[in-house]
């Protein structure tokens, strides 16, 4: 029995990690929310709040913006997921 590999297009064109320079979520300090972990849009360099927080920012803004593939914005975490495809990959 042959396994199909899935592959992420999105994922291969991320040529440079865009990292943070916030260690908030912008959508949650407007609000006054808390967070759990902060994620970094790789189009826009947005940094938003993971799915594991109440509000789920950075999935929010990946949908409505169509930018598919986030980083951790985490210290020593060096990874990219792909929302789309549901891959992850390491750096």
């Amino acid at each position: 029995m042959a396994f199909k590999v899935k592959k992420c297009n999105h994922l291969k064109v991320i040529n440079e990690v865009k990292k943070s320079t916030s260690y908030q979520c912008e959508e949650c300090i407007k609000t006054g929310d808390d967070w759990v972990h902060l994620r970094t849009c790789q189009t826009c360099g947005v940094t938003l709040c993971c799915d594991s927080s109440p509000n789920k920012h950075a999935r929010q803004h990946a949908i409505a913006e169509n930018h598919p593939v986030i980083g951790s914005a985490e210290p020593n975490e060096r990874w990219l997921w792909c929302y789309i495809d549901e891959l992850i990959s390491k750096y």
